[in-house]
C-alpha cells in the first residue's frame, strides 16, 4: 500500500471513530415520528368539515322554515280577507244597504248644486285637502280634479267629506256620523243601515269600506273621504288598479266573483299604499253593486314581522321576512327601518343604489312599501318561479343568507324573501370553527414543540453550512464552520472549511494580480478606454472635435543624463513626470502618454470643455513652473519647449501584441511642429490658439510653419 493510500485509510478510520452520536438516518427516523400527528389533523379536518356543513345547513334550513311559515301566514291572511269580504257582501244588511243607498244616490242626482256650494267644495280641496295631501305625498296636485262629476257625488261630499278638517281626528268622527241632518232619504238610509259598515271597520280592522253601485259610483264610504261620490269609471280614480279590479269583478255579474288588487297609492287616504278586496253585493238572483274593503297596510306588516317578534321567532338580531312585487318594490316594511330609521336612511345614502328623493321619502314616511327597491339575485330567481337559497348582497348593501320563493296568490304577483346577515346566520359555524381550531391548536402546539426541538437538532448543522455558503458567495472567504457534530454533517463541515481556506488563498493571489494589472493598464491608457478594452473591444478609435493638444519636450536633459547613472536618470524623470501629472490634474488636462523627454496631453478629449484652449495654455505654463522648481531643487538647467494647437484629433489603441494608447491628427501634428519653430525653450501656439486666447495672455510672433500647404504663424507666450 502506498503512503497516500495509508493516509486516506487513516483519515477514514478517524472519521468512523469520531461518529459516536446518532447518524443522520437516526435523526430522520425520529423526525418522521412526528408524522403520526397527521392522523389527528385528518380526523379533526373531517370532523370540522362535517360539523361545519351541518351547522351551515341547519342555519339555511331554519331560514327556509321561517320563510315557508310566513308564506303560509300571508296566504292564510289573504284568504281570510277574501272569505270575509265574500261573506260580508252577501249579508242581508249589505244587500239592504246597497239597494237603499243606490236608490237614494239616484234621487240625489236631481239635486241642484249652486255656485256657492260649488265654490265651497273647491275651497275645501284647495285650502284643506290638497295642501295636506301634497305635504304627505310630496307631490303637487290640482284642486278641481278630485271633485265628483255628478250632482249626487258633489252633494254627498258637501254634506260629509267637507266636515273632515283634521285628517288625524275627524275621520273617526265621520265613521259614526252617518246622518247628515239634511232630512234626505240618503241620510235616513245611511243612519239606519250604515252602522253595519261601522262595525266592520271596528271589528274586522279594515282601513275603509266602500259601497259602489253598478255604474261605478261610490255611493257610501265608511269614513266619508274624498272618494265618496266619485265614479271609478269616469272620475279621478278611473286609471287605478282598484277601478280596474272593480270593473272586472262587476263584469262577472255573480256574487261568487272576488277581486283583489296589489298595493297602490290611494290618494283619498293621503297617498298611503292600499290593497283592496272587491266583492259583488247581491244574491243568486242578481247583484246590485259591490263592496270594496281597504285592507290595512299594518295587517300585512303584522303578518310579515310577526308583530315585530323577529328575535323570538328565530330571526335573531338581523333577520327579517318581506314581500316584493313584480316592480321590484317592497310590499311590506323593512325590519331595519322599523328598528332604527335614521341608521337605515344613512345606510341607503352610503350604499348609493337608491335615488336621493326616494331615500328622503322613506325617511319621511318611515315606510318602505312601494318605495324601497329590491334588485337582488334572490328576487330575480323568485320572480322566475324558482325557490332556493343564496348568499350574497342584500337590498341595502350588506351580505345576507337569503331564502326566496314565489307566492301563489291569485291576483297578486308577489315573492317572499327571508334574509339574515351572514355574520349572524353563520355565527354557530364560526363558534364551532373556533372551538375546533382551539382544540387542534392545543394538539398542534405540543407537536410543534417536539417538532421544533427535533428540527433544531437536525437542521442546526445545515443552517451553519447554508450561512457559511452565503458568506462565501458574498465574498467572505475567511468563514469557518464550527466543529461539533459527529456525523456526516461534521464531515461536510470539515470539507467546507478546507474548501474555504483554499479559495481564500487563491482569491488573495487573484486580487493582488488584478490590482497590478489595473495599475499597469491605467498607465497605458485612460480609464474610459481601459474599461472598453476590458469589455473585449480591441479596435478602439474615436474622433474628437474641438480638442486642444499640448506637446511638451525637455531640452538639455540629454546633457544632464550623460553625467548620471541609470537609477539617477530614472529618478529625475519620475520626479518631472509626477510634477507634469499634478499640473495636468490641477488644470483639468488629460495625460495621453509620456516619453523619455516629452509629454503629450490634451484638453476636451475625455471631458468636453468650453475653455479647453485656455486650459491647455495654462497647463503649458504650469509645466514651465515645474521645470523651474526642479532646476532650483537640483541645481540643473534643463528647459521646456511646448507646442499648443486645437482642432480635430483621433484617439485609440495602437498595435495588437503590444498595445499603446496614442493621439493623432492635424492638431497633434501642428502642436508637434510649432514647438520647434525657433529651437529655443518656450511655449509656442498656433494661430488658432492665439486667436482664442490673446485676450488672456501676452504673445510675440515667433515665426511660421507649413500647415497643409500654407504658412501658419506661430506665436510664443511672453
Amino acid at each position: 500500500m502506498s503512503d497516500t493510500g495509508k493516509v486516506g485509510s487513516g483519515v477514514g478510520e478517524r472519521i468512523r471513530r469520531r461518529r459516536g452520536g446518532l447518524s443522520i438516518q437516526s435523526k430522520l427516523l425520529i423526525m418522521l415520528l412526528a408524522v403520526s400527528l397527521l392522523s389527528s389533523l385528518v380526523i379533526g379536518a373531517v370532523g370540522f368539515m362535517n360539523g361545519r356543513q351541518s351547522l351551515n345547513d341547519a342555519a339555511i334550513d331554519q331560514l327556509i322554515t321561517i320563510r315557508s311559515m310566513r308564506a303560509s301566514e300571508v296566504l292564510e291572511a289573504v284568504d281570510d280577507a277574501k272569505e270575509a269580504a265574500s261573506l260580508h257582501s252577501r249579508n242581508l244588511s249589505a244587500q239592504t244597504l246597497s239597494t237603499t243607498l243606490n236608490a237614494a244616490f239616484d234621487e240625489l242626482q236631481q239635486t241642484v248644486i249652486t255656485d256657492e256650494q260649488q265654490a265651497q267644495l273647491e275651497k275645501y280641496y284647495s285650502d284643506t285637502f290638497v295642501p295636506v295631501l301634497e305635504e304627505r305625498a310630496d307631490e303637487e296636485y290640482g284642486t278641481e280634479a278630485f271633485i265628483p262629476e255628478s250632482n249626487a257625488g258633489r252633494y254627498l261630499q258637501l254634506q260629509y267629506t267637507t266636515r273632515n278638517l283634521d285628517f288625524d281626528v275627524d275621520y273617526d268622527t265621520l265613521l259614526r256620523a252617518n246622518d247628515a241632518g239634511d232630512g234626505s232619504s240618503y241620510s235616513a238610509g245611511a243612519e239606519r243601515y250604515g252602522d253595519y259598515f261601522t262595525r266592520l271597520i271596528e271589528e274586522a280592522g279594515y282601513e275603509d269600506a266602500l259601497l259602489l253601485n253598478l255604474e261605478g259610483d261610490v255611493v257610501f264610504s265608511a269614513y266619508k273621504g274624498a272618494d265618496l261620490g266619485t265614479n271609478l269609471n269616469t272620475g279621478p280614480y278611473r286609471d287605478t288598479a282598484f277601478a280596474q279590479t272593480y270593473r272586472d269583478t262587476i263584469a262577472t255579474n255573480t256574487v261568487d266573483s272576488l277581486g283583489i288588487t296589489d298595493f297602490e297609492r290611494w290618494i283619498p287616504s293621503m297617498n298611503v299604499p292600499t290593497l283592496w278586496v272587491v266583492s259583488p253585493v247581491g244574491n243568486d238572483s242578481g247583484i246590485t253593486g259591490a263592496i270594496a274593503f281597504q285592507v290595512s297596510l299594518d295587517a300585512v306588516n303584522d303578518v310579515m314581522t310577526g308583530d315585530e317578534g323577529w328575535k323570538s321567532q328565530g330571526l335573531g338580531d338581523t333577520g327579517e321576512v318581506y314581500l316584493v312585487g313584480r316592480d321590484d318594490l317592497m310590499r311590506s316594511t323593512s325590519r331595519r327601518l322599523e328598528e332604527d330609521p335614521e341608521a337605515y336612511v344613512e345606510r341607503l345614502i352610503a350604499g348609493g343604489g337608491v335615488a336621493p328623493t326616494i331615500v328622503e321619502r322613506i325617511g319621511q314616511v318611515k315606510g318602505t312599501v312601494l318605495l324601497q327597491p329590491v334588485q337582488t339575485m334572490a328576487v330575480e330567481e323568485a320572480q322566475a318561479g324558482r325557490s332556493g337559497t343564496i348568499v350574497g348582497r342584500d337590498y341595502i348593501g350588506g351580505e345576507s343568507v337569503t331564502a326566496y320563493a314565489p307566492l301563489e296568490i291569485e291576483g297578486l304577483d308577489w315573492v317572499i324573501i327571508a334574509r339574515i346577515d351572514t355574520s349572524e346566520a353563520f355565527a354557530p359555524v364560526a363558534e364551532f370553527t373556533r372551538n375546533v381550531l382551539l382544540s387542534l391548536l392545543g394538539i398542534l402546539l405540543g407537536v410543534s414543540l417536539l417538532s421544533l426541538l427535533l428540527a433544531q437538532v437536525f437542521t442546526r448543522p445545515i443552517h451553519r453550512l447554508v450561512e457559511a455558503v452565503r458568506r462565501v458567495a458574498a465574498g467572505d472567504l475567511a468563514v469557518q464552520v464550527p466543529q461539533g457534530s459527529r456525523d456526516e454533517f461534521g464531515d461536510l463541515g470539515n470539507a467546507f472549511n478546507d474548501m474555504a481556506s483554499s479559495l481564500r488563498i487563491k482569491q488573495e493571489l487573484i486580487d493582488e494580480q488584478r490590482i497590478e494589472n489595473e495599475k499597469l493598464l491605467h498607465t497605458l491608457m485612460p480609464e474610459s478606454v481601459a474599461a472598453r478594452y476590458k469589455q473585449g473591444d480591441e479596435a478602439i478609435a474615436e474622433a474628437h472635435e474641438n480638442v486642444s493638444v499640448v506637446f511638451a519636450e525637455l531640452t538639455g536633459f540629454d546633457e544632464l543624463a550623460s553625467n548620471l547613472s541609470g537609477e539617477e536618470e530614472v529618478g529625475y524623470l519620475n520626479a518631472l513626470m509626477r510634477g507634469f501629472d499634478e499640473a495636468a490634474q490641477k488644470t483639468g488636462v488629460e495625460k495621453v502618454r509620456t516619453l523619455r523627454g516629452g509629454y503629450l496631453a490634451s484638453s476636451g478629449l475625455a471631458v468636453p470643455r468650453v475653455d479647453n484652449v485656455r486650459r491647455s495654455v495654462e497647463f503649458a505654463r504650469s509645466l514651465v513652473d515645474v521645470i523651474e522648481r526642479f532646476n532650483s531643487q537640483n541645481g540643473t538647467s534643463i528647459g521646456l519647449r511646448a507646442g499648443v494647437d486645437t482642432g480635430t484629433v483621433t484617439s485609440g489603441l495602437v498595435g495588437r501584441t503590444s498595445l499603446a494608447y496614442d493621439l493623432w491628427g492635424d492638431a497633434v501634428s501642428l502642436a508637434y511642429r510649432v514647438r520647434s519653430v525657433t529651437g529655443e525653450p518656450g511655449i509656442y501656439v498656433s494661430q488658432t490658439v492665439y486667436d482664442r486666447t490673446r485676450e488672456g495672455y501676452t504673445y510675440v510672433e515667433a515665426g511660421t510653419v507649413d500647415s497643409q500647404g500654407r504658412a501658419e504663424t506661430v506665436w510664443k507666450v511672453a
